[in-house]
């Protein structure tokens, strides 16, 4: 994990301004770094042609770690899933990170190395996302 100047998720994190950033320079791009991500814009932009599959999906799981993975993993591989069982090869994937308030940043780290490898693993990359964070509790 990198060394940080906060060591939980604070509501300002999600804030879209300075503490936004510093969460997403501690780390998310640069361990999920790719062209397209690496603009650091809220969008991404892609050259596609043909039939383009596109699904987004969501997960909510309690608790976050579990026997085996993590939220991480499988909100890559549920997605991944999706758009392989409507016949497409994924190739990207939007990444929205809905965060609990006092989150400490260790477990953050780790749901974020997670999701590096199962991206890596399913040959695809995080080229944009979203970051908000809710108050201890309403998480769920």
């Amino acid at each position: 994990m990198p060394k940080l100047d906060f060591d939980i998720i604070t509501l300002g994190h999600g804030s879209g301004g300075i503490l936004t950033n510093k969460l997403l320079e501690a780390g998310v791009f640069d361990l999920l770094s790719n062209p397209l991500l690496d603009t650091h814009h809220d969008g991404a932009m892609l050259n596609l042609t043909g039939r383009v599959a596109f699904t987004t999906d969501s997960y909510v799981i309690s608790p976050v770690f579990f026997p085996g993975g993590n939220i991480g993993e499988l909100a890559v591989n549920g997605t991944v899933n999706d758009l392989a069982m409507c016949g497409a090869v994924p190739k990207y994937l939007s990444l929205s990170f809905i965060l609990e308030e006092g989150l400490p940043m260790a477990e953050f780290w780790d749901i974020l190395v997670s999701i590096k490898g199962a991206a890596e693993r399913a040959g695809v990359f995080v080229v944009t996302g979203d970051t908000k964070v809710v108050e201890r509790g309403k998480g769920d």
